[in-house]
């Protein structure tokens, strides 16, 4: 019998499942997602189920079951089952599906913790961390950067400079599976039950990290690539795995691009840290982008605020706006669908 509260199952969670009208059957949290399966942790053991077809077919692909869902299913031979209901997701983290305008891709759920991991290398790129920890803290998860591969030669003090507007709001370690002092104190960091996301493009070393931090090898790795000195993809599927004693880590593929699907462009001056500045614009409606009065320039110009960081700010706000504006769109067309829907289904009963 497997104690599920070790994978995060709580009393909030069993009072959910009591609102479902399937509450009698087992439930289960996804450890991985296959095409058409999903493995799943139950109290009975691992179970390969598949989804209704009222699953497949009335969900969109952004709401259909992700690792880390909690699900209720129906069991049936030997450690196989139907998902027959999802509990409502909390701290769900996105990003927009590549080469699309508003569709979200679901990365994990449920989770308190996204490590951001970046290899001190040619990887290493503050603009893209910047992305992860916007998207990160708009779905109140809490974020942490990991620098890895810190073995590296690398200027430190130039890393900490460019890293100092994140550094103050997030944790930031630095690691080495070569140093096991470094995997010592990101273990600590980890409390029992709490699940953390691994996240950050192909070759920074997220599966490796995961196996140290699980003390043997849970995940497959790669080595260097000899021809280009860097990281292989290995990862290609999102993983959960039980760190012993401690909580629960989820390995994710690297992504080339890392697409926002924030709601709110506004939340970006908060976590750039450009809205002290906005507090004392002449217009509270201020764009910073050429007003008279703009403390946000004038903090540019006088170089208080980084223009780097200021140029990412508009770049995001810009990308936030634009899947805003077409995720509104996206709803109201779903929305008149839906209607014309009703209204055929009304002729019909009525002829």
């Amino acid at each position: 019998m497997i104690d599920l509260k070790i994978y995060g199952w709580n009393d909030k969670l069993s009072q959910l499942k009591q609102a479902s009208m399937h509450s009698p059957l087992p439930h289960g949290r996804i450890s991985i997602v296959h095409r058409t399966c999903y493995e799943v942790i139950a109290e009975g053991g691992l179970f390969q189920c598949e989804l209704t077809g009222n699953m497949i077919y009335g969900k969109s692909e952004s709401e259909l079951p992700c690792t880390g869902d909690w699900i209720i299913f129906q069991p049936f031979d030997e450690h196989k089952g139907i998902i027959v209901d999802m509990l409502p997701r909390e701290r769900t983290l996105y990003r927009k599906k590549s080469g699309t305008v508003a569709d979200k891709q679901t990365i994990a759920s449920y989770v308190d913790k996204a490590f951001i991991v970046q290899s001190l290398d040619d990887n290493f790129n503050v603009r893209r961390a910047e992305r992860f920890m916007v998207q990160i803290i708009e779905e109140e998860i809490n974020a942490v950067l990991v620098l890895n591969k810190a073995d590296l030669g690398f200027d430190r003090q130039k890393v900490e400079e460019q890293i100092k507007h994140i550094a103050c709001q997030i944790p930031v370690f630095y690691t080495s599976i070569h140093h096991p002092q470094t995997i010592l104190r990101l273990r600590q960091s980890i409390s029992e039950g709490e699940t953390v996301v691994f996240v950050g493009s192909s070759g920074v070393g997220k599966s490796s990290l995961v196996n140290a931090l699980c003390d043997k090898p849970v995940l497959l790795t790669s080595d260097i690539s000899q021809s280009t000195g860097k990281g292989r993809h290995t990862s290609t599927r999102r993983e959960m795995v039980l760190m012993p004693g401690s909580g629960i880590l989820i390995d994710t593929p690297g992504v080339r691009e890392f697409g926002l699907t924030i709601d709110n462009p506004d939340a970006l001056a908060e976590v750039l840290e450009i809205s002290d500045y906005a507090k004392s614009c002449r217009f509270k409606d201020c764009k910073h982008t050429g007003e008279p009065g703009c403390a946000v320039l004038e903090a540019v110009n006088s170089g208080k605020l980084d223009p780097k960081v200021y140029d990412s700010y508009l770049k995001l706000r810009r990308e936030a706006w634009h899947f805003s504006a077409s995720e509104h769109e996206k709803r109201k067309r779903d929305k008149s669908f839906a209607k014309l829907v009703d209204e055929v289904k009304k002729r019909k009963e009525g002829l």
